[in-house]
């Protein structure tokens, strides 16, 4: 039994040295990752709409502006973030 829980681990840790996670770990696509970040940017949730998309774009903005402090990356980053959320609501994609 030892035996069996000594190979069991060897074998996890294994798994997680050539995955880079581990096996019970969920495995998440770099899409939904990228979501997640922009949400997280913007400070909306998940069943945030346009609108409140856009105000919290225009906040971010406001507070970093190279012209208070900020850096244009920063404002870089918001836009890509406000863009990416856009492409994900629903109902908004073009049919062609």
């Amino acid at each position: 039994m030892t035996r069996l829980l000594i190979i069991a681990a060897i074998g996890i840790i294994a798994y997680r040295w050539i995955t880079g996670r581990w096996p019970w770990q969920k495995r998440i696509s770099a899409r939904a990752q990228a979501v997640f970040n922009a949400r997280k940017t913007l400070g909306v949730n998940a069943n945030a709409s346009k609108s409140d998309i856009i105000a919290a774009h225009k906040r971010l903005v406001a507070m970093v502006h190279p012209d208070r402090g900020g850096s244009s990356s920063q404002v870089h980053e918001a836009n890509d973030a406000r863009d990416l959320l856009f492409e994900e609501l629903p109902g908004d994609r073009d049919p062609s």
